[in-house]
């Protein structure tokens, strides 16, 4: 996904204030920095020198959820272990040993100098991975199975800290 795929449809013409602005080829995933920098959090999108629109935290925060697959048929596990403990590789093995999928994870730093591993795992009830990790040498420290029902409300305080993150 590039910068001119994540377009604000809020304003047809970017505001009077002068702004920074990247190339509408940028991927996104660069993007993201300039515009936590940029004043306002908005960025002018530019194609060829000639400006097609701006980016705004909202444009962004849409773009970045469809890099999100939605799954209601996954757990959310999170492991902490040392930095130099840390295997993607491993962590991985340890679900596929439960005989679960690992759908994506996420690396976190935690206090005490430990990384925080946020797994989800294509299952129902991950009593199963939790231990299987823990035979690994993990320490889970928290564990939550989702039905086929999604909390909406959970998912909404999830959407609300990734927009305070973007408001750090």
């Amino acid at each position: 996904m590039r910068a001119k795929d994540v377009l604000s449809p809020r304003m047809s013409e970017s505001p009077l204030l002068p702004m920074r602005s990247v190339d509408s080829e940028m991927p996104l995933l660069e993007v993201l920095p300039h515009l936590l920098d940029a004043p306002g959090r908005m960025l002018g999108v530019s194609k060829e020198g000639e400006e097609i629109g701006f980016i705004d935290e909202g444009s962004m925060l849409d773009g970045l959820g469809t890099f999100i697959a939605e799954r209601d048929d996954c757990s959310v596990l999170t492991v902490e272990c040392l930095p130099s403990q840390y295997s993607a590789s491993s962590l991985a093995h340890a679900v596929e040993d439960a005989d679960m999928h690992l759908v994506d994870l996420m690396t976190h730093p935690a206090e005490g100098g430990m990384l925080r591993v946020t797994l989800r795992v294509r299952a129902e009830d991950p009593s199963a991975a939790i231990g299987s990790l823990e035979r690994y040498g993990y320490r889970v420290t928290e564990g939550q199975g989702h039905g086929r029902n999604v909390d909406a409300e959970l998912l909404a305080e999830r959407i609300a800290s990734l927009q305070a993150l973007m408001n750090v």
